[in-house]
């Protein structure tokens, strides 16, 4: 089978390699991958690839071959899957416990949006408590999570303020349900009662400054790539008694929530932000794109086409 594979070289980071079919654990569903996603934070490990990697997080495709445990979805059975690697491919084992069947409504290019990016913003919500009435300022929110938790939050009842660069981004996050959208930290009109900040640099100092007393900022990324320099005495007129929590989505298993996912989108209530579908012989180059932050929300990787 074909499989992508890292080079090493920032501006061509992937390449084709024919390599064996996988052979699935027990536990684990043999999936024709149909199309999958791959996400920002994969692309920073494609700069300095360690050896032995092979990416590939989010997929979307058909049953070749049930798990021999008898658990899971059968043979034939379209599905969404979040493997732990290997996805970047024309075949991937991926575990049970983290698949989710779909429906005939939704195709192979909005399921394989679904995974991280989904299964992210709906845990951050949840470490967040309830946000129904409450004030949440979210920086980063063009990008695949944030089109997401702009959404989820403002159907909850949230008063969003949304952070993106772009007027054009910006009407978007509108359509999804966001309240304010400003272009930089510093204009947001606070205070919020929850600050999800994703941008780091100088934006999350800003951003903890409008939390409002006893306020929670939850940090749970760092795409500009620049680290937070904090001064405590900042703060003494500001979110008195606030605190700042760390987040990061990961620990399996993620069928239940890709099947919260799924049954959002299949009632209209979740709509994947999707950027570019392009053939998997474009993946390189849409690796750098979307590395460089010039692809809105997601993009989608088919394998169908013939390179």
């Amino acid at each position: 089978m074909q499989r992508l594979i890292p080079t090493g070289d920032p501006a061509r980071p992937v390449e084709f390699t024919d390599d064996a079919q996988p052979v699935p654990a027990a536990d684990e569903a043999l999936v024709r991958v149909e199309a999958f996603a791959p996400n920002r934070g994969e692309t920073f490990l494609l700069e300095k690839p360690k050896p032995g990697l092979v990416p590939g997080k989010d997929i979307a495709g058909l049953v070749v071959q049930a798990a021999a445990d008898g658990s899971g979805p059968p043979v034939g059975a379209r599905v969404v899957g979040h493997p732990p690697r290997g996805g970047w491919a024309e075949y991937v084992a991926v575990p049970t416990h983290s698949l989710a069947v779909l429906p005939d409504g939704i195709d192979a290019v909005r399921a394989a949006a679904l995974p991280l990016a989904g299964i992210t913003a709906l845990r951050l919500l949840r470490a967040a408590g309830g946000v129904t009435g409450r004030r949440v300022l979210l920086t980063g929110a063009s990008g695949g999570v944030g089109h997401y938790v702009c959404e989820l939050a403002a159907a909850a009842g949230a008063e969003v303020t949304a952070v993106t660069a772009t007027a054009q981004r910006g009407e978007r996050l509108r359509a999804l349900g966001a309240t304010a959208v400003v272009h930089d930290v510093a204009e947001a009109r606070g205070p919020f009662d929850v600050v999800l900040e994703s941008t780091g640099g100088a934006a999350l100092p800003l951003a903890l400054a409008a939390l409002a007393p006893g306020g929670t900022l939850i940090w749970f990324g760092q795409v500009s790539r620049t680290p937070v320099t904090l001064n405590f005495f900042d703060f003494f007129a500001g979110p008195e008694g606030a605190s700042i929590r760390h987040f990061h989505y990961a620990g399996a298993p993620y069928g239940g929530d890709l099947a919260t996912l799924v049954r959002l989108v299949d009632e209209g209530r979740l709509h994947p932000e999707i950027g570019r579908v392009a053939d998997w012989g474009q993946t390189a180059e849409t690796l750098v794109d979307l590395r460089e932050r010039r692809i809105r929300g997601k993009a989608v990787l088919t394998t169908g086409v013939a390179r």
